[in-house]
């Protein structure tokens, strides 16, 4: 009887630990699985945030483009401008002193507008409005007599 006790005892002893080692390993599962999954979730969470960022340089690198492009244009148009300028030849006397005397009346009439806007805006839209007349002052007074300058005779 002792052995067949013996036996049970075993019997039970083995089936509690088999379902005591069942336990632990599906419980160790189940964290392993967790951590799987937050790995996995911090993965691509850092995934979107790099595709965020790749979107975010396509777009400052088109906006980069587009920028060079538009300097680019202008840097053209003012070229031209400057080629169909001196492309004119001479013609009657009052043509020639009309032409010459384009750009200094521009030139005051400019100066003369920025003058009077700051003295008739208000003084909140002040800065605005004498700042772009003054880029346009500034910008017609050097292109315009900037050009204007000593012409070098190559020998």
């Amino acid at each position: 009887m002792a052995e067949l006790i013996g036996l049970a005892a075993s019997a039970a002893g083995g089936g509690v630990f088999g379902l005591l080692g069942t336990v632990i390993g599906r419980a160790a599962g189940y964290f392993e699985q967790r951590q799987t999954q937050a790995h996995e979730r911090a993965r691509w969470s850092h995934e979107a945030h790099l595709a965020g960022l790749q979107m975010q340089a396509r777009r400052e690198a088109s906006e980069a483009a587009a920028d060079l492009a538009d300097a680019k244009g202008r840097w053209e148009g003012l070229a031209a401008s400057i080629r169909a300028e001196a492309a004119i030849g001479d013609s009657y006397a009052w043509v020639n002193a009309v032409r010459a005397l384009t750009r200094p009346v521009l030139t005051l009439l400019l100066w003369l507008i920025t003058w009077l806007v700051f003295l008739a805006s208000p003084a909140a839209e002040q800065a605005k409005i004498v700042e772009t007349a003054t880029f346009a002052a500034t910008a017609a007074t050097l292109w315009w007599f900037g050009d204007r300058g000593a012409q070098r005779t190559l020998r």
